[in-house]
C-alpha cells in the first residue's frame, strides 16, 4: 500500500516561506560577529564606542566611550576579558564636577609604564575648548587624575582652532609620541597632530612639545571626506603603522592605514579603505571606525572597530584579525 502526500498550493506556500525566513535568520545571524559588544547602562539602547584594549595585570582590559542616559554627557566605561571575545564590565570612568571633565570625558586611550596604567581621553562638550587629559592607575579601576590636566591641545593657528581629541601616546625612538585630531579654525575639517614628550616623562602638560608644520595628515581621499581623526598605532619591524578613521561617524566613517619611519611623516598605504563598512544589513553597514589596533598575548593582532546599523541610534564594538607581509597589514580571512 503506497501512503501519497498531496500538498495545496496553500500549504506548499508556507513551506517556502519559513525555509526562507529560517535561511534569513541564518543569514542574518552569521553577519553577526564572534565578539559584538554593546554596552547596556542603557538597557534598550546597547551603546559602545571608541574601543581600546590593553593586556595589564593578566587580562585583557577595554576602555571605551558611554553615554548617559540622556545622552547629555559621556564617560569611559571599562570592561575585561579573559579571550578578547566575552567582555564583562567593570565600572565606568565619570568626569570630576568642577573641572574641565565636568561635561563628560570620553575616547580613551592607554598604556603601561613601570606597572601602572596609564589613560589618556579627551574632555568633551567644550567645542574648540576640548582638550587631552591624562590619569593612572594601580588596578585598571580606580584613577588619580593628573594635576596639570588637560595636559595638552594645540595652539591655536592657521591649521587647528586649538583643539585636541582622540589621543593615542606611544613609546618609538626613544620618545613618546601624542597623536591627536583636532579642527581647522573654521570647525569644519578635522585632522591629524603630534606631540613628543621623552621617554622620562610623566606625561604632565610640561612634557608636550607641540611639532611644527601640522597638520600631520589631513582628508585628502574621497573617502576620507572632511575628516581624519582616531589614529591608533603599532611598531612593526622599522616602520610605524597608523590605523586611522576617515569620514564622520555614519557617512560612513571607514578605516584607513598609513606608515611613517620617524613618526612625523606619513604614507597611505592604499587608495581605499582597509576596512570599510559592512553591506546592507549587515550589522556595520552604517560604519566601521574608530580603530584600535592591538598584538595580543599569542602574538596574533586584532583590529577593533565601532559599528552600527542604524546611523548611531545603537553601536557595538567587534574586532577582525590581520595579518602581515611585506607591504604591511592585511584583513584576515
Amino acid at each position: 500500500m503506497t501512503n501519497e502526500i498531496r500538498l495545496n498550493s496553500s500549504t506548499l506556500l508556507n513551506i517556502l516561506l519559513f525555509i526562507l525566513f529560517m535561511v534569513k535568520g541564518e543569514m542574518l545571524f552569521a553577519q553577526k560577529p564572534e565578539m559584538h559588544y554593546g554596552d547596556l547602562d542603557i538597557p534598550a539602547r546597547p551603546y559602545a564606542k571608541d574601543p581600546y584594549v590593553i593586556f595589564f595585570q593578566g587580562k585583557y582590559w577595554m576602555y571605551y566611550s558611554v553615554p548617559g542616559e540622556q545622552f547629555k554627557e559621556w564617560y569611559i566605561g571599562i570592561a575585561t576579558s579573559n579571550d578578547l571575545v566575552h567582555w564583562e564590565k567593570q565600572g565606568n570612568i565619570k568626569g570630576q564636577k568642577g573641572t574641565v571633565e565636568e561635561k563628560g570625558i570620553c575616547a580613551p586611550g592607554a598604556l603601561v609604564k613601570d606597572g601602572v596604567l596609564h589613560l589618556f581621553y579627551q574632555t568633551y562638550g567644550n567645542g574648540k575648548l576640548d582638550a587631552i587629559c591624562h590619569a593612572f592607575s594601580t588596578n585598571g579601576v580606580d584613577f588619580e587624575r593628573d594635576a596639570t590636566n588637560p595636559i595638552f591641545r594645540p595652539k591655536i593657528s592657521d591649521w587647528s582652532c586649538g583643539r585636541a581629541i582622540d589621543a593615542e601616546v606611544i613609546a618609538y625612538k626613544n620618545n613618546y609620541f601624542l597623536y591627536y585630531a583636532t579642527r581647522d579654525p573654521d570647525y569644519k575639517i578635522q585632522q591629524q597632530g603630534v606631540a613628543i614628550a621623552p621617554i622620562t616623562t610623566n606625561f604632565d602638560r610640561n612634557s608636550w612639545t607641540e611639532v611644527p608644520n601640522m597638520p600631520m595628515l589631513k582628508p585628502e581621499l574621497i573617502w576620507e571626506k572632511k575628516c581624519i581623526e582616531a589614529a591608533s598605532c603599532i611598531q612593526k619591524g622599522q616602520y610605524l603603522y597608523m590605523f586611522y578613521a576617515g569620514a564622520y561617524n555614519n557617512e560612513p566613517q571607514q578605516i584607513g592605514v598609513a606608515r611613517s619611519k620617524d613618526g612625523i611623516h606619513w604614507k597611505r598605504l592604499s587608495e581605499e579603505p582597509f576596512l570599510k563598512n559592512g553591506d546592507v544589513g549587515t550589522w556595520n553597514e552604517s560604519e566601521s571606525g574608530h580603530p584600535n589596533i592591538f598584538k595580543a598575548q599569542d602574538g596574533r593582532y586584532y583590529l577593533f572597530f565601532q559599528g552600527n546599523n542604524d546611523k548611531g541610534k545603537t553601536w557595538y564594538l567587534s574586532k577582525v584579525e590581520i595579518g602581515w607581509n611585506k607591504k604591511g597589514p592585511y584583513l584576515k580571512k
